[in-house]
């Protein structure tokens, strides 16, 4: 029997190894998609904002929060029926945009636990990803606020 010796990989050729084998992505192509599909988002929001406007009487300032309603229950609505994630998986990052993101994200936690029950399937698992992004948020705030009155103090000094 010839004792056959083991060739260890240095990380170098590893990496190089891992760098032929893995597939080459579509980079202009992503983009592209995320671009098309994220402006056509922001368009239909815009689209719903304008029927607001125009039908039901509301200024442009006061038909922001139903426009974000309407955008964030047609996000739910598509994540429940599972197209919105056919749609994520083309589109990628298009997506991501903050208020149909944050919905399907939400949409999908309570649907992929909701046999764990209603309290500790759905509202657990749902609040994990929702906690994180309401702190962040109500720290952002308090930054900003304590930033705003000092600058205020400052130039009213």
């Amino acid at each position: 029997m010839s004792e056959q010796k083991q060739h260890i990989l240095t990380e170098k050729e590893y990496q190089k190894i891992v760098k032929d084998k893995e597939p080459k992505r579509p980079v202009v192509r992503n983009c592209i998609r995320a671009f098309l599909v994220g402006g056509f988002i922001c368009m239909l929001g815009q689209a719903i904002s304008d029927i607001y406007i125009y039908f039901f009487n509301f200024t442009e300032k006061s038909a922001g929060n139903p426009t974000s309603a309407t955008l964030i229950f047609i996000s739910v609505l598509l994540t429940s029926l599972g197209i919105y994630d056919h749609i994520a998986q083309w589109a990628g990052a298009g997506t991501a945009i903050p208020v149909t993101g944050f919905a399907n994200s939400m949409a999908s936690a309570a649907l992929e636990h909701r046999t764990e029950g209603y309290v500790l399937g759905v509202g657990s698992n749902m609040f994990k990803l929702a906690g994180s992004v309401i702190v962040f948020g109500v720290f952002s705030a308090f930054i900003i606020a304590l930033i705003r009155t000092l600058v205020s103090m400052i130039g009213g000094a």
